[in-house]
Parts: structure tokens; C-alpha cells; sequence
């Protein structure tokens, strides 16, 4: 079975070979489609409304623990099927599980094992461009958060749902994202109400790039991945590293002993180079993998 996959928001699970693309069939929840060194990962459960079940959370798991280690794979951009982005977690499969059937997550068991998948999602060293429209719920309002440049859909709507089904707000990684990402004062607001912010605010807050048709997420992502492209391998890589270890640095002497390090390590290889030589020749660089 064969459909196309870049036609519009609905996907289907398929296998197919078109050009440089490749859609992988090793997962059932999610699909990720490789173009050239781009994977566009798409959460495949458009009848649930992408909500996170037992197997989207194993299958996360092992496709963000890979990257670590693949110098293929430069970009990740994460969407998903149908007409939400991720509506959270599954509550039907998740009420109807037994606690202690994922014996996983250090010690933490189901709680651990998708609150990893958030933490690979920052540890891995591609930069991830969310698409986000229509709901993107708890864990997905996570997921998307986790993500280091978020697109939105004009129906894109996020909260922090934890609260309102008699949990804490503080969950997959959120207390320590949205601060960082809007401030204290609406990350206390969102994460105490429970209350939807949409698209237009998230931008006016700087929590999305930019709005954009739900239609037109596919060819607005295109741009930032290639300006993505347009750095070196090893450039991205430790970008994406300081800025990380930046937001965390106990001074600014500390966050600049990392910028130091990670310009010396740059600066050692044959791209920065080319990238001096492509510059000053008004070209595209061309970069070897590191």
C-alpha cells in the first residue's frame, strides 16, 4: 500500500520510495520519513488524536536514543497526523494498564519511561522544528516544548493538561521548559489554570517562530531546514549543546568556558575552512560529515 505522504495533514502508515525519500516501517505510532539528511518524524495516531500510548512511548524511546550516535541524521522535524498534534496521554489505554507492566524509567516506572523520551529529545544532538496545530495537550504540549524551533498551525492550541485531571502541572519537563521559554510570570499563569494559549499569543509570547495556514506548516518548515543545513554538521551539533548548557551555566564565565571549548573544536576541522572559503566566495558551502 502506497499513498503520498506530503499531500496534506491526514497520513497514513505505508512504505514508499520517492526520490530521496524513504518512509521507515520499523514503527507502528510514529512514521519517520527520511529526506536526505532530514528526518520528518510524524506521530501516526490520527484516530486518537496522536494521544501517547504504550507504544509511541517505546517507539520514541528507541528512535531518540539513536540519534545520539547518528551522524546521518542532521535535523528532526516532528508533526503529526490528522487533526491534532498530540492530545496527551492515551487516559483510556493509561486507566486500563497495569501499574506495574513497565518495569522501566529508573524506578519510575510508565512516569520514567516517557518522561526519557524528553530528555532524549534535548540530549540528542539535531535540532527538532515542531509543526504544531490543533490540540498539542499535556505530553504534547511537552513534546513540543522539548523541540528546539516550534512552527504553528493557525488552529494550534497547547496547554498544560496535567491539572486539570488532578495532577500537578509540573510533568515531562514542563516546569523547567516554559519558564525558560515565556517567562515565569505566563509559565505560572498556563501551568496553574490548566487554560489553552493559541497561536497567536504563542507567538506574541515568543513561544512559537511564526503562524502559518495549517496547510502551509510542511512548505513553512522548509526554509528553517535548510538554513539548518546551511551550518556545518559539527556547528549545529554544538550549538545546540551550548545553548543547552548555556540556559543552566552557574556564570558567565562558565557558559563561555563551553563557547571556547566548542569554537576550538569547530575551528579544528576542514569545514570551518570551507565555510571561510564560501563565505568570502559568495557560495553555499560544502560540508564533509563530521
Amino acid at each position: 500500500m502506497t499513498v503520498d505522504l506530503c499531500s496534506g495533514l491526514v497520513f497514513n502508515c505505508a512504505i514508499k520510495l520517492q526520490g530521496e525519500r524513504i518512509v521507515s516501517s520499523s514503527y507502528n505510532s510514529i512514521l519517520v520519513e527520511k529526506r536526505g539528511q532530514v528526518d520528518w518524524l510524524t506521530l501516526n495516531r490520527p484516530e486518537a488524536m496522536n494521544a501517547i500510548s504504550v507504544e509511541m512511548v517505546r517507539e520514541l524511546n528507541d528512535y531518540f536514543g539513536k540519534l545520539y550516535h547518528d551522524r546521518d541524521v542532521r535535523v528532526v522535524v516532528m508533526r503529526g497526523a490528522g487533526k491534532a498534534f498530540c492530545a496527551g496521554l492515551d487516559i483510556k489505554e493509561h486507566g486500563g494498564r497495569d501499574p506495574g507492566a513497565i518495569p522501566f524509567g529508573g524506578g519510575f516506572g510508565f512516569q520514567g519511561w516517557l518522561a526519557d523520551v524528553y530528555i532524549k529529545m534535548r540530549r540528542c544532538p539535531q535540532p527538532i522544528v515542531s509543526l504544531v496545530h490543533g490540540p498539542a495537550c499535556g505530553g504534547g504540549f511537552a513534546f513540543a516544548l522539548a523541540s528546539d524551533i516550534r512552527i504553528a498551525g493557525e488552529s494550534a492550541r497547547m496547554n498544560a493538561a496535567f491539572i486539570k485531571i488532578g495532577l500537578s502541572s509540573c510533568d515531562m519537563g514542563v516546569s523547567y521548559f516554559l519558564p525558560r521559554l515565556v517567562g515565569g510570570s505566563v509559565a505560572a499563569e498556563l501551568m496553574l489554570t490548566g487554560r489553552f494559549i493559541h497561536a497567536p499569543r504563542a507567538l506574541a509570547t515568543g513561544l512559537v517562530a511564526e503562524v502559518v495556514p495549517d496547510a502551509e506548516l510542511e512548505a513553512a518548515a522548509q526554509p528553517w531546514v535548510d538554513d539548518l543545513l546551511n551550518a556545518s554538521p559539527m556547528g549545529l551539533r554544538m550549538t545546540k549543546e551550548g545553548l543547552n548548557m548555556a540556559v543552566d551555566a552557574s556564570s558567565l564565565e562558565a557558559a563561555m568556558a563551553i563557547e571556547n571549548r566548542n569554537q576550538l573544536m569547530t575551528a579544528g576541522s576542514k569545514n570551518f575552512a570551507e565555510g571561510m572559503r564560501a563565505f568570502i566566495e559568495k557560495r553555499k558551502p560544502e560540508y564533509t560529515p563530521e
